[in-house]
């Protein structure tokens, strides 16, 4: 029976909600508004299996080899499918083939009051809704069963998630699909559903939000920059801040609401068994100025000899890179995000205070800390 002692040892991807045969296990939000399961005890046949695939409890064991089969770096060659990507647009590119090849994608997007989901399309058009970055934690739903459905039925599947929802699909499925490929997104962490709504609710309570980019490039492909378009008394605005100003974006960047098992991600590191990973190339107007693109640049690696023959079917230019230097300017492919020092005092006041005078609250004191904490070794 599946029981979470220690809420960094659960990354919330509702595989035993997912597997249970009894659906005896509910996933409940904490005041964090973070998602945990909570099992009905006596509708549960001990049976195990919500055990089996939990990542936590089913750490894998470090590859052969640490480093990817192949690290290119590479971008859409549709410019407007670029500019609407969080990097260069390769995992659009790749879900195109999926979708034109009879398959299904699975992917992140956002629901009609704003919230991160995973749902599945089966159109080129209906991949619009899974580009860009979703800095919140998305609810799997019952994909992974879906997933599970359509394999059985010979359709091609693309599963685009976190390292540790890609890790939870395959301990779900329990056996290797040949028509199944994965994509794995280098992931800093997972902002809380409950802060994101918070956000929203301070600055659009009385508006209708019309559209959402975390990763706007209005400001540049190397600019964090959360745009949302709302309607205000009937006239259409637009609100565009970069990370000095957006107190979400802020308080993302700097861990204080991520999620707690974000610092111990069990997944990281090529450890979901992902066929693809993919980041923004970080670091590439320093490695290779000729490759680098204001509109954004994608770091693909390919894992495996079945993603190389995949990807060796798309119409692009790529160049191969170093695994060394791409990690150099992007860490978190295999470091966890810390905890940060003053994220409980964030969440004790959470709502009692403005939201941005908050964030830069915790920023001052966290700033402070250093400061006194410096001082002391001197």
């Amino acid at each position: 029976m599946i029981h979470v002692d220690n809420k960094m040892y659960c990354c919330g991807c509702e595989a035993c909600v997912q597997v249970c045969p009894r659906h005896c296990i509910n996933f409940d939000s904490d005041s964090e508004g973070f998602s945990y399961p909570v099992v009905h005890v006596e509708k549960c046949i001990h049976c195990g299996l919500c055990e089996n695939v939990c990542p936590y409890l089913n750490r894998k064991e470090e590859r052969k080899s640490s480093k990817p089969l192949k690290v290119l770096a590479c971008k859409h060659p549709n410019k407007n499918i670029q500019l609407h990507s969080s990097s260069g647009g390769i995992v659009s590119l790749i879900a195109e083939k999926v979708i034109e090849e009879g398959g299904v994608v699975f992917g992140a997007k956002f629901d009609k009051d704003w919230s991160v989901i995973h749902e599945f399309t089966e159109t080129l058009a209906g991949l619009a809704a899974f580009r860009g970055s979703k800095y919140v934690q998305s609810r799997i739903g019952s994909s992974f069963l879906l997933v599970k459905e359509f394999l059985e039925k010979s359709r091609l599947v693309l599963f685009i998630g976190t390292p540790c929802q890609v890790r939870a699909l395959y301990l779900f499925l329990r056996q290797r699909y040949s028509n199944l490929l994965t994509i794995d997104l280098v992931c800093h962490g997972i902002g809380s559903p409950k802060v994101w709504r918070l956000y929203l609710e301070q600055y659009y309570s009385k508006d209708i939000i019309r559209s959402i980019a975390h990763r706007d490039k209005t400001l540049g492909w190397e600019q964090y920059c959360l745009r949302v378009s709302y309607l205000h008394h009937g006239k259409k605005l637009v609100r565009c801040e970069d990370l000095r100003k957006n107190p979400y974006l802020r308080g993302f960047i700097h861990n204080i609401f991520l999620r707690p098992s974000c610092s111990n991600c069990p997944s990281k590191g090529f450890k979901s068994g992902s066929d693809f990973t993919c980041a923004d190339f970080w670091g590439i107007k320093t490695i290779a100025p000729n490759i680098y693109d204001k509109d954004g640049v994608s770091l693909l690696m390919v894992n495996n000899e079945r993603a190389e023959l995949f990807f060796n079917k798309l119409n692009i230019s790529s160049f191969p890179m170093d695994y060394g230097s791409a990690y150099k300017y992007n860490p978190s492919i295999i470091v966890s995000a810390p905890i940060h020092h003053f994220r409980h005092l964030f969440f004790l006041m959470l709502g009692k205070i403005n939201f941005k005078a908050l964030v830069f609250l915790i920023q001052g004191i966290n700033k402070l800390h250093r400061i006194m904490f410096k001082a002391k070794k001197v």
